[in-house]
């Protein structure tokens, strides 16, 4: 498991990629409300719960922003500038994707914080996925009416949404920052430094 010791103080180029990864996270989203709810509503007429297997793409913003930055409030930022994105182009869920990203980069957050931000490898972005997902599902247990739909919906949907997030949202996010840092393009990051780190 790679450790780090370094300055956890933000710099302006860490406030920059956040932004880019952000809107970039967003446009991705953006095209998942369509190609995903399609799959989320299939999934769910198969088995009620069954649809949390298509959320973790929603979450990619979180794990990927905490994996790239290794800063506080990194995944929170770059979640939320991408559920941002989401909603100014014209997401379906309308401010209610704020309110899911917030949820879902704190969880992602969490998991970082708690690792003080020094340490990073697969695991560790499969566990920012999978409690980005959870905080998603407490949170839709009100806005979207899920605590009346009983015990085995909820824990369906919980366990398949906790596997999506740690699949599609933590373990892609780790890929996709070792395949950037291999090329060179994250070399002023800690995430590119560490691009050989242990799995």
């Amino acid at each position: 498991m790679a450790t780090t010791a370094r300055s956890l103080r933000w710099r302006v180029i860490d406030i920059v990629t956040a932004a880019v990864l952000g809107v970039a996270c967003g446009l991705i989203f953006v095209a998942w409300n369509q190609v995903g709810y399609a799959g989320y509503e299939a999934f769910k007429a198969i088995l009620p719960g069954l649809n949390g297997l298509v959320t973790g793409v929603w979450l990619l913003g979180g794990t990927l922003g905490g994996y790239v930055i290794r800063k506080p409030g990194a995944a929170l930022f770059v979640e939320l500038l991408a559920a941002t994105v989401s909603m100014g182009l014209g997401s379906q869920w309308a401010v209610k994707t704020l309110y899911s990203g917030l949820a879902q980069g704190l969880g992602a957050e969490i998991v970082f914080a708690l690792l003080a931000y020094r340490r990073f490898n697969v695991w560790v972005a499969a566990a920012a996925g999978g409690l980005s997902f959870a905080c998603e599902w407490f949170l839709e247990l009100f806005t979207e009416g899920n605590l009346a739909k009983g015990v085995p919906y909820n824990a369906i949907y919980l366990a398949c949404g906790a596997l999506s997030g740690i699949v599609l949202a933590g373990v892609l996010a780790w890929a996709l920052t070792n395949a950037l840092a291999k090329t060179g393009a994250l070399d002023r990051f800690a995430s590119g430094r560490g691009a050989r780190e242990l799995v």
